[in-house]
């Protein structure tokens, strides 16, 4: 079988491509750019020279492909937009179905190729004709969480060699290799931000105005730097750690007042911080709409989060109402949140569109 890698010049995907080639399938290495190197410190040459040494070092083809363009037109679009409305979104979700499992599979297919395969941490199982998505064996590293918005012919067409490894043998089995990235740091963050301070990041793109930090009981006790900079629970980087009259507790963000342009606050976790339920839009079920209106199971509103116990209510084949067993700190506009039974298969996600 041929076999396209998405090879990123890190551990997880070059062992990926290694198990492939042991597999006896014909494989080959594509690098992404999805970010113009022009704009910044995202590291996609330094990568691609690790693709380089590892791809040579299996004995496997390897060729780049630039996605800078649709990148920008199909994911960061939707990340400023969201900021904008003052969310917070999650373009790692996106990026997975709009170019890691988009044009990137529609290369692939060109190139002869009969699946895709990426170094994610997750697992499909085919079953009466559909396939689920499911977490990976090392819950710890699990990433079906950023791939839930993927579609039924994306998940057919992918294989997750990682599936059933821990994150330790994966570096195990590329330091027994010599792979020049076995002990290479993971990645974290969005690319196209990489080292960089995020605030200055996105003040080249959105204007920022400064308005009033104030409390419930409509106390002004600080300025902030504009409201995109801030998420739900946040609590560091509002420099309120010297007002006068606190109870000398951390400083939480609550909420914002788009209209106003007013932060608030709160010194302490307060009621205000937690919700009991949410309402979420643009869901993508796995494999496909369930059949009952309401059903019990357990969610993640945040990537590395525990499973929580949830009651969802299907609203139309889009939107549900998500009520919480327990009340849920800092439920966040614009994060997904993503249900799964309690095997760890994936019903699919959605854009938290609000809370209560």
């Amino acid at each position: 079988m041929r076999v396209v890698v998405g090879i990123s010049g890190g551990v997880d995907s070059s062992v990926a491509a290694y198990l492939l080639k042991k597999q006896g399938h014909e494989v080959i290495g594509l690098f992404m750019i999805n970010w113009d190197e022009n704009d910044g410190q995202c590291t996609a040459m330094e990568d691609y020279e690790d693709v380089k040494r590892v791809c040579e070092k299996i004995g496997i083809p390897y060729y780049s492909v630039n996605y800078a363009k649709e990148y920008y037109d199909r994911v960061f679009t939707y990340f400023l937009d969201e900021y904008k409305k003052g969310r917070t979104p999650n373009p790692d979700v996106l990026c997975n179905r709009e170019i890691k499992f988009g044009p990137f599979l529609e290369k692939a297919k060109s190139l002869g190729a009969d699946m895709i395969a990426t170094g994610h941490y997750a697992k499909t199982i085919t079953k009466d004709g559909y396939t689920y998505l499911c977490k990976a064996k090392d819950l710890s590293k699990d990433q079906s969480y950023f791939l839930n918005q993927l579609s039924q012919y994306q998940l057919s067409s992918v294989l997750f060699p990682l599936a059933d490894l821990e994150k330790k043998e994966v570096r195990e089995i590329a330091k027994e290799l010599g792979l020049s990235t076995a002990e290479k740091k993971d990645s974290t963050g969005i690319c196209f931000i990489g080292e960089r301070n995020f605030k200055n990041f996105l003040k080249q793109y959105l204007p920022a105005q400064k308005g009033e930090i104030r409390t419930l009981d409509e106390k002004v006790v600080g300025t902030h730097d504009g409201l995109m900079y801030y998420t739900i629970g946040q609590r560091r980087g509002l420099n309120l750690g010297g007002t006068h009259d606190g109870n000398g507790e951390r400083w939480f963000v609550l909420k914002k007042d788009l209209k106003n342009n007013v932060l608030y606050v709160s010194q302490g976790e307060c009621e205000e911080l937690f919700s009991n339920g949410l309402y979420a839009d643009t869901m993508n079920w796995i494999p496909k709409l369930p059949e009952e209106k309401e059903f019990e199971c357990f969610a993640k509103f945040r990537y590395r989060q525990p499973d929580q116990k949830v009651k969802v209510t299907i609203l139309d084949a889009k939107k549900i109402k998500v009520d919480f067993a327990e009340p849920q700190r800092a439920i966040t506009e614009g994060q997904f949140v993503v249900l799964y039974d309690e095997n760890g298969v994936c019903y699919g996600g959605g854009i938290i569109d609000s809370k209560f």
